[in-house]
């Protein structure tokens, strides 16, 4: 039952952080839709861990180059999602408003992928390698 808890509340969580992107893109007072692009950075920013926790052994206590590589690409891939919005604003293609909505959009989906790594992750028993 906690597992179905879990993934509920993450769900909810994605959904509130897609609102308020969503917010940031189709409100009358910005109507740009450039901010988007940071959907991109949603779907590759687990790609890197996933892939060290498939091609590394987990035994090994010490950290590994694979890991830490996964976690520099990974770290790269968020800072570059919220600097996207910043630079978009900067350049007057959106609003400081509609960046503030997608850098509160950020916040709460990398929380929510954040969060379902640390729940999905570590037990054996529910893992997120069935998904």
């Amino acid at each position: 039952m906690a597992g179905i808890k879990a993934l509920i509340s993450l769900s909810f969580g994605g959904a509130v952080g897609l609102m308020f992107l969503m917010l940031g893109c189709a409100l009358p007072v910005y109507d740009e839709y450039w901010p988007l692009f940071v959907l991109f950075f949603y779907v590759l920013s687990p790609i890197p861990y996933c892939v060290s926790r498939r091609v590394t052994d987990d035994t090994d206590a010490t950290s590994n180059a694979c890991k830490e590589l996964a976690v520099f690409l990974t770290t790269g891939i968020v800072v570059s999602a919220f600097g996207l919005p910043i630079i978009f604003a900067r350049v007057h293609v959106i609003a400081w408003g509609a960046c503030a909505l997608v850098l509160t959009g950020n916040i709460v989906i990398f929380a929510t992928i954040l969060g379902f790594f640390l729940v999905f992750g570590s037990n054996d028993d529910f893992s997120w390698q069935q998904w």
